[in-house]
């Protein structure tokens, strides 16, 4: 897919780790101009930035702070994309919060949903499923003018949604699944798509606490799992494809894309 997306330009949230740095770092090696964003650590996307810099030139990637919950901050990273780029193709809204941020210890301990701090569920709702939204509803005007845009939104595996303990992410991410079958027939006929995507298990990001097992570490997946799919989903070859969803784990390789796409895929939400 190298020079796929060769003047395209990508947003990217939360782009300064994990799958959000991947698929940062794969829409560029694509040929993508991307700018990614960071809630608070301007400083990860930055670095993000400047090693993109030295592998594909100056200004392919551009950092920028930005909170997917405030709805000026995601007016600001659309306007910036346009008056820097002149254009927005490709929204991945991968910036969230998880588990983490009701306990450190969620995943050999599950916190039963009536002791959750109720601070830290409406921090998870609002990233996970405002944020998305926000972003979406910035982007969509230029992306309809257009004639076309891909906007991906980073889900995760049904089961997981519905684990014991795990308030708020596992309703978060269904709620994200929603807004996904919901807005790509709000956009039918214009051009723009949506789809979910996900590492389809448990994978080496920053959601997974510092404490847990090195044995147990080892096995997780690697972010950049998420880029061959992703690259198809933000490519013209995905016209006419939206509302359904993609598990990077089933994309085959070895199969022409479309193919593979249909081996990953099914239907978005709980159909």
């Amino acid at each position: 897919m190298t020079g796929e997306l060769e003047g395209r330009v990508a947003i990217v949230t939360g782009g300064g780790r994990g799958l959000g740095r991947a698929m940062a770092v794969g829409l560029a090696r694509a040929g993508a101009a991307v700018l990614i964003t960071a809630a608070r650590e301007s400083s990860e996307v930055e670095e993000v930035a400047h090693a993109a810099a030295a592998e594909f030139g100056e200004g392919r990637m551009v950092p920028m702070q930005g909170d997917v919950t405030q709805q000026e901050d995601c007016r600001r990273v659309v306007d910036r994309a346009l008056g820097h780029f002149g254009r927005v193709d490709i929204l991945v809204n991968n910036a969230g919060r998880g588990m983490k941020y009701v306990s450190d210890e969620f995943l050999t301990k599950p916190t039963r949903f009536w002791e959750a701090d109720p601070e830290a569920w409406r921090l998870v709702i609002d990233t996970n499923v405002n944020g998305p939204f926000l972003m979406a509803r910035a982007a969509a005007p230029a992306m309809i003018a257009a004639g076309s845009g891909r906007i991906l939104n980073v889900s995760m595996n049904h089961s997981t949604m519905r684990r014991a303990g795990f308030s708020p992410y596992g309703p978060s991410k269904a709620a994200l699944e929603s807004e996904t079958v919901i807005w790509a027939q709000d956009l039918a006929g214009t051009g723009v798509t949506v789809n979910a995507i996900l590492p389809g298990g448990a994978t080496l990001t920053g959601m997974i606490p510092a404490g847990f097992p090195e044995a147990a570490r080892a096995q997780l997946l690697a972010p950049e799992i998420i880029v061959p799919p992703l690259l198809w989903l933000a490519s013209d070859a995905s016209a006419g494809f939206t509302g359904r969803r993609v598990d990077a784990s089933r994309w085959r390789g070895d199969l022409p894309a479309g193919e593979a796409a249909a081996a990953a895929t099914d239907d978005a939400g709980w159909a």
